[in-house]
């Protein structure tokens, strides 16, 4: 597994001294501050470049609707996919409202979608029930993750400079949830929402889905297993997405749940991970504000949003643009010729 760089931290004492000397109070423009800094750090430069944004879509369908997890069927998961590519879903608007790169990876539908214009990365047809055997093989998860590697790679060298994760897989909530328990340590009661808006005694179902493969699997088993174990094909990639941009030196700009227990699988495997990580928004899905809390990330935004495919961080993009904008062209005390503040006597 590649290293993980550390950020610039004399880059981010450049950046942090030039937002103190900008024509403004200092602090005033808020996490736009914090924003620009990071950026400045995770880029190595004082005052950080316009973002590069790319965003890719992995799917990947779930043996754990067979429990009846979902509100949805299994096969609107593919019927997603062929949306994703016709330009009708909430995600295709965005990227091209951000004029970001889209792409959409199969990396584990149960249908056989060979002749839409997608990157065919299946892995195998659907993960295995978590409530009673392991998503996949720890072979299948190599695969996965390796699916994500490559997806980062082709970004990155399309010229990325910010890595979008997205998700579409019908039921991945359960597999989500499941991961997020074992890694933050909280209940199924904390963590299962209703994901595509299961009732009540569904949602009680539900978490006693997540419960019990939490009990099915060893407390003591590392990152790579556990993903292995209760995860899915596509948050397995989504975790090789993000290892992959973090080791090339790229930022990853968090979506909402699915996107954040793929994060936490991937801080489990490389620890490293964390300083590359951003949170765009904290979704509606119970258990999402714990997950970044784990991660030790603060959201941008909480506009109640619980949609997936990437469409949260898409809608953060233009912050992070703005933050590095106002970094780079606001003129300091010393240009515009205005006396920086004075300490009192």
């Amino acid at each position: 597994m590649p290293a993980i760089p550390a950020p610039d931290l004399s880059a981010r004492a450049a950046a942090a001294t030039r937002q103190q000397q900008l024509t403004k109070p200092t602090g005033s423009l808020g996490k736009l501050e914090d924003i620009a800094i990071t950026l400045a750090s995770l880029q190595g430069r004082e005052i950080p470049q316009p973002l590069r944004p790319a965003i890719t879509v992995f799917a990947g369908d779930h043996g754990v609707c067979a429990e009846g997890v979902s509100a949805y069927p299994p096969e609107v998961t593919a019927a997603m996919v062929a949306n994703f590519v016709h330009g009708g879903a909430a995600i295709s608007v965005l990227a091209r409202s951000n004029q970001a790169r889209l792409e959409v990876v199969d990396a584990g539908v149960a249908t056989d979608l060979s002749a839409l214009p997608i990157v065919h990365g299946k892995v195998r047809a659907g993960s295995g029930n978590i409530r009673r055997e392991p998503a996949m093989s720890a072979a299948e998860c190599e695969a996965a993750l390796q699916v994500g590697r490559m997806a980062a790679r082709r970004a990155i060298a399309d010229g990325a400079s910010l890595l979008i994760a997205g998700d579409m897989g019908i039921g991945n909530t359960t597999p989500s949830a499941a991961l997020i328990c074992r890694l933050t340590g909280h209940s199924p009661e904390a963590i299962v929402g209703r994901g595509t808006g299961v009732g009540d005694t569904a949602l009680a179902h539900k978490r006693q889905v997540v419960a019990d493969a939490l009990a099915r699997v060893a407390a003591d088993v590392n990152g790579l297993a556990l993903l292995a174990e209760l995860g899915g094909l596509e948050i397995a990639a989504m975790a090789g997405f993000y290892l992959e941009g973090a080791a090339q030196g790229v930022p990853l700009l968090l979506d909402g749940f699915i996107s954040t227990a793929a994060a936490l699988a991937a801080q489990a495997i490389a620890p490293d991970i964390t300083p590359w990580l951003l949170a765009s928004h904290c979704s509606q899905e119970t258990g999402h504000a714990l997950a970044l809390a784990e991660l030790g990330l603060t959201p941008l935004i909480d506009f109640g949003l619980r949609l997936g495919e990437g469409s949260g961080a898409a809608l953060a993009i233009p912050l992070l643009q703005q933050a590095i904008a106002l970094h780079a062209g606001m003129a300091t005390f010393a240009e515009a010729g205005v006396a920086g503040k004075s300490e009192p006597a």
